[in-house]
């Protein structure tokens, strides 16, 4: 049976040329064996993305490549925003072991059908998937994809590239659109986990009158009166700074960890004592109040790091990182924190990933999370 092993690097440079020619000289100082690449690349290579992956494949002779463009992005204790960059990372594993997902309901729908075979018999549950921002179904699809492979456990992101022109997704091709990436076998073992970057204020509460968005009763009291007991008689009396601080939270039905889903409170009215959430709402749904800060967020990213420690034993391999775009240098300060806190906790490990527009784990879209996984 093929070593699974990983080799990573990231450059910058005035232009595709130059980071191509950076990447492939520290990847192919020695005979490359791998089969599968993964690329992130910033904003400002998009519209190079293509040349890129072509160069990367025709140098190295690796044929299958997922990845996707990021506001920034990630690799092994450093983070890379506002210039030219790609982080790239080669994974050798055993032969058969993986599939590319693509892009689009009809195409995903015929190639697992096509390899129902292939799934059966190697226990192929688990994948890394890159989504399109634009498409409003994407929640739907991951649950979709998730339950198709019964069960899956999907990590990955959104796309976050600030061009509405190049969102754009790498599997095997450039795609857009819909959700892409790659299958993985049983034979590629793997951990993973969620860092939510939040702290719940109070109780959880249920949610007794609503209307699409807005909230007008919880627990059978005025939302805006329950709202302002968790969160405190200080920020109850200037409510103009729960902007960017307050958020809504959502708990996942049946985990075990206590995750949830956050979403934004987008409006308040003080006289009808009404609360507008970034999401839609239905009655005797359960929701919480979350304060999101540096303190929180680190707090919760050690809690993730120990517990991702404590499972691979010693043994990491390679990873990837996909985090919030609001997360990095907005929340854990400008010098790449965010990146050396897994390698301090960790190691290092060749590791890739990027910042982005909505985190994927397992079957939900989350946003305001970091979701760290590794192959061990």
């Amino acid at each position: 049976m093929t070593a699974i092993s990983f080799r990573s690097t990231c450059a910058t440079g005035d232009d595709w040329e130059v980071i191509a020619d950076r990447c492939l000289a520290e990847l192919c100082s020695e005979p490359v064996k791998a089969n599968l690449g993964f690329l992130y690349v910033t904003d400002a290579l998009a519209r190079h993305l293509d040349n890129l992956l072509q160069r990367l494949r025709e140098k190295t002779g690796v044929q299958g490549w997922v990845g996707t463009v990021g506001a920034g992005i990630c690799h092994t204790g450093r983070e890379i925003y506002d210039e030219p960059a790609a982080a790239v990372m080669l994974a050798t594993l055993p032969q058969d072991s993986y599939r590319l997902l693509p892009s689009g309901i009809e195409p995903l729908s015929d190639m697992l059908a096509a390899n129902g075979d292939w799934l059966a018999e190697k226990h192929a549950h688990f994948a890394i998937v890159h989504g399109d921002p634009r498409n409003s179904y994407l929640p739907q699809i991951i649950e979709s994809l998730s339950a198709q492979l019964d069960p899956g456990f999907l990590v990955g992101g959104l796309t976050s590239s600030g061009d509405e022109h190049f969102q754009q997704q790498i599997a095997g091709e450039i795609t857009e659109g819909g959700l892409s990436g790659v299958l993985f076998s049983g034979e590629v073992p793997v951990i993973s986990s969620l860092t939510q970057g939040c702290t719940p204020l109070g109780s959880k509460h249920v949610i007794t009158a609503c209307s699409g968005n807005v909230i007008s009763e919880l627990d059978g009291k005025a939302a805006l009166d329950v709202f302002k007991q968790d969160i405190g008689e200080v920020l109850s009396h200037d409510l103009s700074r729960v902007a960017g601080y307050i958020f809504a939270g959502f708990p996942v039905p049946g985990s075990d960890t206590g995750d949830y889903l956050v979403r934004n409170l987008i409006g308040i009215d003080p006289e009808e004592k009404l609360l507008a959430v970034g999401d839609n709402l239905e009655n005797d749904a359960r929701i919480m109040f979350c304060r999101r800060d540096g303190d929180a967020a680190r707090e919760d990213m050690m809690r993730m790091l120990s517990d991702l420690a404590r499972r691979a034993k010693g043994q990491i391999r390679g990873g990837v990182y996909y985090s919030c775009l609001g997360r990095g240098r907005y929340q854990f300060g400008e010098n790449s924190e965010e990146l050396n806190m897994i390698r301090d906790q960790l190691g290092d490990f060749p590791l890739v990933g990027f910042f982005a527009n909505g985190e994927i784990s397992h079957s939900r879209l989350y946003g305001y999370t970091g979701v760290l996984t590794l192959f061990v």
